[in-house]
């Protein structure tokens, strides 16, 4: 876990001090030594990302620091989530039903290969995203990179991990109900979900839930990968420039919000940053919940979604826990589709009043500990409710909001915590600033 992230691989690679080639060349080493145990990867870029990074070494001895003028990750290695297609490599989405789109590079895989980052391989995730776990049927779990019999999270646990082993400089995930944010808390890196419509996600998705963001060790590392992926893509009609404005992060009011099922270790350990935010010289209020679960309509969006793409022949190669979900997708009519859709509207105007009182959201990232590997969920949250226990990430898909999990320290058990900042729409700058000055705050032992 000691590998450097991105600012230090290039400092490394700007000194002279390794190459492109010894560097991917490690980590793809390290993929083939650790990564059995672990199964973070579905599959590895051997031969692709060695070419890929002869010619990042060609073009350093070429310009020399200028090589990395107009490609800021020139020898960064990333991994992909395996939801997000590739061209050089199969792109499964967690599933053995067969992928008909297209085998090329989506936008956000094509901006981070054009800023020089080289791709190692693509990483572990549920079908189609479907669960907050990382189990599917075409390959084992992927297990916590701190203890192996507990789960990475999910969906994006494969990136998760991957960057928390150090089999990789940063990852890319996907999030739709927190499945960035889940596994980057369990796996204590930092995981950003961008404001929606920030960095294109191609194909669309119908229910407008998803995003796609980075996941890295630093918050500075996430901060640079999320500005290489963002910018409008015609692929994606929700897609839009980034915010221009942008505020210190100084003399914050910062809503601190307390989800139910927190856990004393969870509220321990996140409530002890609470001190640090006042010596910032932030005003820390403590604030009621200001809405309603709305489990039940992301339950019926989703649920919705799931069937509409999914042919009743199909279910025999599903995943049982995704084909119960198909089979209740079935059974919402539009009427309550419709109803679901007033609730998020609802939501995002609640929210938006909310932040014109305070700049920032705090809260834990998820309420509990890590379960187990094989589980999809914990203990009595099978079924339909298999995404309830995480009450703190869903609302703000709902909402579009940037969300951020920081790693804040870790329970007796040696299992990482995570701090969420929610910001308001487009404020993703504040959100990325506050945590970095949070991150640098928190004692050595914390991260």
């Amino acid at each position: 876990m000691a590998r450097p992230g991105v600012r230090e691989t290039r400092d490394h690679l700007r000194q002279g001090r390794s190459t492109v080639t010894d560097h991917v060349g490690s980590v793809l080493e390290d993929i083939g030594k650790r990564d059995g145990e672990l199964g973070a990867y579905v599959s590895v870029a051997g031969d692709e990302a060695m070419r890929a990074a002869a010619a990042a070494d060609a073009r350093i001895r070429a310009l020399g620091p200028a090589a990395w003028r107009d490609r800021p990750l020139l020898g960064v290695t990333v991994s992909v989530k395996d939801l997000v297609q590739t061209a050089d490599l199969p792109t499964l989405r967690g599933s053995l039903l067969p992928n008909r789109r297209a085998r090329a590079d989506a936008p956000a895989v094509a901006r981070l290969r054009g800023a020089g980052a080289i791709v190692v391989g693509k990483t572990a995730t549920s079908e189609y995203g479907w669960s907050a776990s990382t189990v599917s049927r075409v390959s084992p779990p992927t297990r916590n990179p701190w203890a192996a019999d507990r789960t990475a999270g999910g969906s994006s646990g494969g990136a998760a991990a991957a960057v928390a082993a150090g089999l990789c400089d940063a990852a890319i995930g996907t999030d739709g109900a927190g499945s960035i944010r889940i596994p980057a808390a369990f796996c204590g890196v930092v995981g950003l979900k961008p404001s929606f419509g920030r960095v294109p996600y191609v194909p669309a998705c119908a229910d407008r839930l998803a995003h796609l963001g980075p996941l890295a060790r630093t918050v500075a590392d996430a901060a640079e990968v999320a500005a290489v992926l963002a910018g409008p893509d015609p692929g994606d009609p929700d897609s839009r420039p980034p915010a221009a404005a942008y505020r210190e992060p100084r003399g914050l009011r910062i809503g601190w919000l307390e989800f139910p099922g927190i856990t004393e270790e969870v509220r321990a350990v996140t409530a002890a940053v609470r001190p640090l935010l006042a010596d910032q010289g932030h005003a820390v209020l403590e604030l009621d919940l200001p809405f309603a679960d709305p489990y039940p309509a992301l339950l019926d969006v989703v649920a919705a979604a799931e069937a509409a793409g999914t042919d009743p022949a199909d279910e025999e190669l599903a995943d049982p826990g995704r084909a119960e979900l198909v089979r209740y997708g079935r059974t919402v009519s539009g009427a309550a589709v419709l109803r679901a859709e007033e609730v998020r509207m609802a939501l995002r105007v609640t929210l938006a009043e909310l932040m014109g009182s305070v700049d920032l959201l705090a809260m834990a990232t998820v309420p509990i500990e890590p379960f187990g590997v094989h589980a999809v969920a914990p203990p009595g949250y099978e079924e339909l409710r298999w995404l309830a226990w995480s009450p703190a990430t869903y609302p703000f898909n709902l909402t579009g909001q940037p969300a951020l999990s920081l790693p804040v320290g870790r329970t007796a058990a040696g299992l990482p915590v995570g701090l969420q900042l929610v910001g308001p729409v487009g404020a993703d700058e504040l959100v990325l600033a506050a945590a970095a000055a949070i991150e640098a705050a928190l004692p050595g032992g914390a991260r």
